[in-house]
């Protein structure tokens, strides 16, 4: 197998990348770029060693949500070379988490999905946040409630509303993402959602919607009629 400096240049990752541009790479050919060298044992180089990554791990999103251990299953990837991915997964994950400001309003569950879609795609755990509202739906604040396991999220209302009273927020809104990538609500999902409602109406504030994220779509319960 040939190194990548022995081949033409204008194949190269680098190169073509200096040449024509990132966007023109391959998904392979990036991480090439990050892992520099292959297996000197196997003699794959480091464009194989990419592919065999996303091979094993299924595609880009679900690579940039492996382990440390998951990573080093690939031969010839150690613990420095998974350090370096994770960094730069970890990177490309913060870059669109612009923070919230003071003031911001939300109109719709569409804006919802594409301010939180970023920041929740390489998650493994579900996230519950609530958004605290004035009466002219800006932003008070926003709350994480809940750190949930892979598959789960427990959310008291407690939890959810005693920020709600200390802000003297008018209304809220709930998100929460679903690291399988789908957005479906489970019985569960509209069950508290329900729930929350009814202690809010019981408090004088409005659940305005409850935005479930997902890789590539979002279910809006308030839409949905849900509640």
């Amino acid at each position: 197998m040939r190194r990548i400096k022995d081949w033409p240049a204008k194949e190269r990752p680098r190169e073509k990348l200096l040449t024509r541009g990132a966007e023109m790479l391959s998904d392979a050919e990036l991480l090439a770029l990050i892992l520099r060298t292959g297996d000197a044992a196997s003699g794959t180089s480091a464009v194989d060693q990419a592919r065999g990554l996303l091979k094993k791990a299924g595609g880009l999103s679900q690579l940039a949500r492996s382990s440390v251990s998951e990573l080093c299953q690939v031969k010839g990837v150690g613990p420095a070379k998974a350090a370096e991915l994770l960094a730069v997964f970890e990177l490309t994950h913060r870059v669109p988490q612009q923070a919230l400001a003071i003031g911001d309003r939300f109109t719709c569950a569409t804006e919802v999905f594409h301010h939180f879609r970023d920041r929740f795609r390489t998650l493994r755990k579900e996230i519950f946040l609530v958004l605290l509202l004035d009466a002219k739906n800006k932003l008070l604040r926003e709350v994480q409630v809940s750190e949930g396991t892979l598959t789960a999220s427990l959310v008291h209302p407690r939890e959810v509303f005693g920020p709600v009273v200390r802000e003297s927020a008018a209304s809220i809104l709930l998100v929460h993402n679903h690291p399988s990538g789908d957005p479906t609500p489970s019985p569960e999902d509209i069950a508290l959602t329900r729930k929350l409602v009814e202690a809010g109406e019981m408090m004088g504030v409005r659940v305005l919607d409850h935005v479930i994220v997902g890789h590539q779509a979002f279910v809006s319960l308030a839409e949905e009629g849900a509640f």
